[in-house]
């Protein structure tokens, strides 16, 4: 089990992991806007992927990586939960030492919430495949940072 890292103030990402993709977004330093930073393609490689991942997070210098959780609808956790769930706890384990801790996020709806905003800002079809993954993990961060700011 990871240490438990506590929460200090600073730089998040937030994470949405696909099976092709992975959707990146970051936080401002300040904790109130999340922008899309790209995706990580999955190379087929679990471990470089993580490598990956850990090197992006460093290099944000984030002090928390927001990991989507896929619950279902009705709060059920299916095959993607437990992924995810699997997924940020080795990312704990990568990231314990840097002092960055990993925390899952309820993301039900996000990507729906990316494609309207998608389309909404006018990008379209193909378009929207190259960027709703990263759409749909600022999505799932603002609403985290929301989170946060209202429980402060």
């Amino acid at each position: 089990m990871p240490e438990v890292v506590p929460h200090r103030p600073g730089r998040a990402v937030g994470i949405d992991l696909g099976a092709r993709r992975i959707g990146i977004a970051v936080s401002d330093s300040a904790g109130t806007l999340a922008t899309p930073r790209g995706t990580v393609v999955r190379s087929g490689d679990v471990e470089r992927d993580r490598r990956a991942l850990v090197d992006l997070v460093r290099e944000e210098e984030a002090v928390v990586v927001v990991v989507g959780h896929p619950l279902s609808l009705d709060g059920s956790r299916g095959p993607a939960a437990v992924a995810a769930e699997e997924e940020a706890e080795a990312l704990g384990g990568l990231l314990t030492g840097h002092g960055v801790r990993v925390e899952l996020f309820d993301e039900r709806l996000t990507t729906v919430s990316a494609h309207q905003a998608l389309t909404a800002g006018g990008t379209k079809g193909r378009n929207q495949r190259a960027v709703v993954d990263q759409t749909a993990a600022a999505v799932m961060l603002m609403a985290w940072l929301d989170g946060q700011r209202s429980s402060r």
